[in-house]
C-alpha cells in the first residue's frame, strides 16, 4: 500500500509518517509545502527509508499536485496540511482560507481525476481520508455533553470555521462524485516535535528558560487532551479499515482545564528537572482571546466499538513523555526557537 500524506513534516502529519514507516509495510510519500511549521528535522529517523518519499509542493498548486499523483500513484491519501494555529488565524485569517479552504478544493479536484481514471481493485479500494479538528464543532454548554459525529458545525474562529468549511468540501465531493471519502475529527494534540507556539511546548520551555508562563483569563477553557501517537495510529486504522462516507471522532478521554495542564507541566518539570523556584510560581494571566471556545470534549465510542481503536496513554503518562523528549531534545526545540531550521533549509536550496 502507498499512502500520499499532505502535510507529513507537520506535527501531526510527521507522527503519521514515522508511525507507518516504523510500524507498517506500507509506503508513504511526504507532500509538504514547508512553512514554518513544517520541518523535515522531525522525520530524520525514517527520511533514509527506501519506503519513505518527499516533495516539496503547495496543495494549491493543481499542475503540481497533479504530477505527484500521476508520478507515485497513490492508494490513498491522508490530508492533513493545514493552518492550525487559532491566534494566528484570528490576526492573519487569509492563509487558513487559502490553505485549509481553496487547498483541499484543489486536492479534491486532482484526486477526483487521478481516481476516476483508476481501474478494478485500485479504484475500489481507493480512499481519501481527511483530517480535521473538533473545533468545527464549536463548544460545549454543559458538563457532561460531548461532540458526536452527528453534532452541528457551529465554529468560532476563521480557523476552525476554515476547517469546517473542508470538511463540508469533502463531503460534497462524495455525495456529487462518488469520491470514497473518510473524515476524522480529532481533539488537542500534544506530544514530541510539537511547533512551540502551542500551549503545552511553549509552557514547557519557557519554564525552563525561567520566563513567564501565559494563561488566557482564568485558565478554565476545558479541552480533551489526545497523544499524538494514539493520534497516528487512531489514523492508520481508520485509512485501512474505515467504512467510506463514514466520521469518527478521536479524543484522548482527557478532560483538563488550561490551569490544571500547567499545573501538571509545572510539577512534572520540578520532578525531572528541579529549581529552587517552583515552576507554578512562574504563571502569570493574560487577556482572553476573542471567541475563545469554552469546552471542547469528544465522545470516541463509535471508532472504538467499530475500529478497535482506544488510546494507549493516560493524560498523565503522555505529558511525562513530552516533558522528557523535551529535555532530551532541547537542540530540536532551540532550532525551532531560533529559526535555524528554516534557515538551513533555504540555504540548502528547499
Amino acid at each position: 500500500m502507498k499512502l500520499l500524506i499532505t502535510g507529513g513534516a507537520g506535527f501531526i502529519g510527521s507522527a503519521v509518517v514515522r508511525y507507518i514507516i516504523g510500524n507498517t509495510d506500507a509506503e508513504v510519500v511526504n507532500l509538504d509545502k514547508l512553512t514554518y511549521a513544517g520541518n523535515l528535522e522531525s522525520l530524520a529517523e525514517v527520511s533514509g527509508s527506501e519506503r519513505y518519499a518527499f516533495e516539496q509542493v503547495d496543495i494549491c498548486n493543481r499542475a503540481e499536485v497533479d504530477r505527484v499523483l500521476v508520478q507515485h500513484q497513490p492508494d490513498a491519501i491522508m490530508h492533513l496540511a493545514a493552518e492550525s494555529h487559532v491566534d494566528r488565524s484570528i490576526d492573519g485569517p487569509a492563509a487558513f482560507i487559502e490553505t485549509n479552504i481553496v487547498g483541499t478544493y484543489t486536492l479534491l479536484e486532482a484526486t477526483r481525476h487521478y481516481w476516476q481514471a483508476l481501474e478494478g481493485e485500485r479504484k475500489t479500494n481507493f480512499r481519501f481520508h481527511h483530517i480535521s479538528t473538533d473545533e468545527v464543532y464549536g463548544d460545549l454548554e454543559g458538563t457532561d455533553d460531548l461532540f458526536t459525529e452527528t453534532t452541528p458545525y457551529a465554529p468560532s474562529s476563521p480557523y476552525s470555521a476554515s476547517k469546517a468549511s473542508s470538511d463540508h468540501l469533502v463531503r460534497a465531493w462524495q455525495r456529487t462524485y462518488g469520491l470514497p471519502v473518510l473524515i476524522t475529527n480529532c481533539s488537542n494534540n500534544y506530544g514530541p516535535y510539537h511547533f512551540p507556539e502551542k500551549l503545552i511546548p511553549l509552557v514547557i520551555l519557557n519554564a525552563l528558560e525561567g520566563k513567564p508562563l501565559p494563561i488566557y483569563g482564568k485558565g478554565d477553557q476545558i479541552r480533551d487532551w489526545l497523544y499524538v501517537a494514539d493520534h497516528a495510529r487512531a489514523l492508520y486504522t481508520v485509512v485501512t479499515k474505515g467504512k467510506p462516507g463514514e466520521t469518527y471522532n478521536i479524543g484522548g478521554h482527557n478532560e483538563k482545564q488550561n490551569i490544571e495542564v500547567v499545573h501538571t507541566l509545572c510539577d512534572t518539570l520540578q520532578e525531572l528537572r528541579p529549581q529552587a523556584m517552583p515552576y507554578r510560581e512562574l504563571i502569570t494571566t493574560v487577556k482572553d482571546r476573542p471567541g475563545h471556545d469554552k469546552r471542547y470534549a469528544i465522545d470516541a465510542s463509535k471508532i472504538e466499538k467499530e475500529l478497535g481503536w482506544v488510546p494507549q496513554e493516560t493524560f498523565e503518562t503522555g505529558i511525562r513523555k513530552t516533558v522528557q523528549w523535551c529535555l532530551d531534545n532541547l537542540d530540536w526545540c532551540q532550532r525551532v526557537q531560533d529559526g535555524s531550521y528554516q534557515r538551513e533549509r533555504l540555504g540548502s536550496g528547499e
